[in-house]
C-alpha cells in the first residue's frame, strides 16, 4: 500500500490557490515547531462568503496538500462553513493522511481559523472565542507573529 494517496500527491504536486492576496481581508499563519511546518492562509471576503483564498505552505508534502484541500473547501463557502471545516473533513478528502502527517490537517483548519478570526477583528466584528484555537493550550500548533 502507497504512503500516500493519489489525491494527496495530486494536491502536493498540483496545489490549487497558491500565493498571496494583495489586501487581503483576513490572514492566519500558524505552525508546528516540531516538524517546522508554517502554513499562511489570505482570504478574500466579499457578502460574509470567501471569494477567493490564497496560501503559502513552507513544509512537507502533505502539509501542502492539506493547505491546498483546504481552501478548495472552503472557497466560495460562507464564513460560517468555512468555520466548521475540521483537520477530519481536509484529511477525508484527501482520502487519508498516514497517522504521523494528520498535524498537517490540524494545521490547515487553524489557519482558516486564524485567517476568519484576524477578518473579525479587523472588522470589529463580535466572535465567540471558544470558536477559534487557543494555541498555547493546544499545542498542535503556535500562532506565527
Amino acid at each position: 500500500m502507497a504512503l500516500y494517496s493519489e489525491k494527496v500527491m495530486d494536491h502536493f504536486m498540483n496545489p490549487r490557490n497558491v500565493g498571496s492576496i494583495e489586501n487581503a481581508d483576513g490572514i492566519g499563519e500558524v505552525g508546528n515547531a516540531k516538524c517546522g511546518d508554517i502554513m499562511k492562509i489570505y482570504l478574500k471576503i466579499d457578502n460574509d462568503t470567501v471569494s477567493d483564498v490564497k496560501f503559502e505552505t513552507f513544509g512537507c508534502g502533505s502539509a501542502i496538500a492539506s493547505s491546498s484541500m483546504a481552501t478548495e473547501l472552503i472557497k466560495g463557502k460562507p464564513l460560517s462553513q468555512a468555520l466548521e471545516l475540521t483537520n477530519k473533513a481536509v484529511a477525508e478528502a484527501l482520502d487519508g493522511l498516514p497517522a504521523h502527517k494528520i498535524h498537517c490537517s490540524v494545521l490547515a483548519e487553524e489557519a482558516i481559523k486564524a485567517a476568519v478570526q484576524d477578518y473579525y477583528k479587523r472588522n470589529n466584528i463580535p466572535y465567540d472565542s471558544s470558536d477559534f484555537p487557543d494555541c498555547e493550550s493546544c499545542g498542535a500548533c503556535e500562532a506565527v507573529h
